[in-house]
């Protein structure tokens, strides 16, 4: 994921999210999730000089970059972990409600402006 300010979004997934620092250098930290996938952070400003100066990395960003979606046991934890990440610091995008797919979602932003959600299968 490229932000613009390093620090202060690997924070966010660090403290907010709980991910385990495994990799930490002023341009780029990487997390281990705990599910086999490494989440990084990089400057925005430093992929260019390894991807041989792609187009994307000199834009500015705009829209959505990347998504993550954390599965809760139940409906009630969405609600308890959305709460906490908006104390430390998550943006509210959409409280938890019950949605027409079956699930309670809540969706929440970054630092940098991405969207991630909470979510729980509804009981029958």
């Amino acid at each position: 994921m490229l932000a613009d300010d390093v620090a202060g979004t690997a924070g966010f997934y660090e403290h907010a999210l709980g991910f385990e620092v495994v990799v930490r250098e002023t341009d780029y930290v990487a997390f281990d999730t705990g599910t086999g996938v490494r989440l990084a952070v990089f400057r925005r400003s430093g992929m260019g000089a390894h991807t041989h100066d792609h187009p994307s990395f000199r834009q500015p960003r705009s829209g959505q970059a990347v998504e993550l979606n954390f599965r809760c046991a139940t409906p009630q934890e969405v609600r308890e972990r959305f709460a906490g990440l908006v104390a430390r610091g998550a943006v509210v995008v959409a409280e938890p409600a019950d949605r027409d797919w079956g699930q309670i979602a809540g969706f929440f932003a970054d630092p940098e402006g991405n969207v991630h959600s909470l979510f729980a299968d509804l009981p029958a």
